[in-house]
């Protein structure tokens, strides 16, 4: 039964790779799966025609993180693996951990495995705004779920 709990109304995220934490990110896409669609046409007992809708292959959406650029090398280095064609070497297991506004209480956790970073991406840059420059990572991964924090 689920509880009747009211969520936040804001959080922080943390990228984790290997069982380390590697980051605070201020937002979060792609975490998700999905089936592809079969649909499976027959002839129905009166001769009229029935379409079925089966599951297919399943797939998990990448993951996009994005988060304010500082010093910190961590994903660019990441990411350089896979430039040399070292992608076994890039593979990690992860996790993104979801955390209650203001502290350290994880609320949510979603496991990922065998991912590598498909995409970095630095900051626009343009000398008349005031907005932070973003960092984006892209990962892609075999498999998704979420668990208990």
């Amino acid at each position: 039964m689920a509880s009747n709990v009211d969520p936040g109304g804001s959080f922080s995220f943390y990228l984790e790779l290997d069982s380390v934490l590697s980051g605070s990110f201020r937002e979060v896409t792609g975490m998700g799966s999905e089936h592809e669609v079969i649909e499976h046409k027959e002839s129905g007992p009166k001769g009229e025609f029935v379409v079925h809708k089966v599951p297919g292959r399943m797939k998990w959406g990448d993951v996009t993180l994005k988060r304010g650029i500082t010093k910190s090398m961590d994903i660019w280095d990441w990411r350089q693996k896979v430039e040399e064609g070292k992608v076994g070497d890039a593979r990690r297991n992860g996790s993104i951990i979801m955390y209650a506004q203001g502290t350290q209480d994880p609320i949510a956790r979603w496991e990922f495995v065998n991912a590598w970073p498909s995409k970095v991406t630095g900051p626009s840059f343009n000398a008349q705004s005031n907005e932070i420059g973003i960092e984006e990572l892209v990962i892609v991964h075999e498999g998704l779920k979420r668990v208990k924090p």
